[in-house]
């Protein structure tokens, strides 16, 4: 993931020491430290096993996509996720605001008429 070994720490609810005692064997993850690494990308299954997981059956554009966000440091996934969330990141950010009632939500249950 290229992160350091704090910045892997911190994603990983830690401290760099715990991390040091982690990669000698003295002590291991506990379950919600395992669930922040998922949370952030970390292939748990490889890091309790040692075997990697082989994801199956995307195209090559997801694949390179996939590949492209795993070589992000921890800050660059988070604004590429909030930019994809906002629709910034897609050519989007007009600004506009959708709101309404009914549970609603822009670009499924909206469709605007041009």
């Amino acid at each position: 993931m290229k992160l350091t070994q704090p910045e892997f720490a911190e994603l990983a609810l830690t401290k760099k020491r715990t991390l040091i005692d982690w990669e000698k064997g003295v002590s291991s993850p506990t379950a919600p430290q395992l669930a922040a690494m998922a949370n952030a990308g970390v292939d748990v299954l490889y890091v309790i096993t040692g075997q990697k997981v082989e994801v199956q059956n995307l195209a090559p554009d997801e694949e390179l996509l996939l590949e492209s966000y795993r070589q992000l440091s921890a800050g660059e996934r988070r604004a590429l996720l909030s930019g994809i969330l906002s629709g910034q990141a897609l050519g989007g950010g007009s600004g506009m605001e959708v709101s309404g009632d009914g549970n609603r939500v822009a670009g499924r249950d909206y469709k605007e008429n041009k």
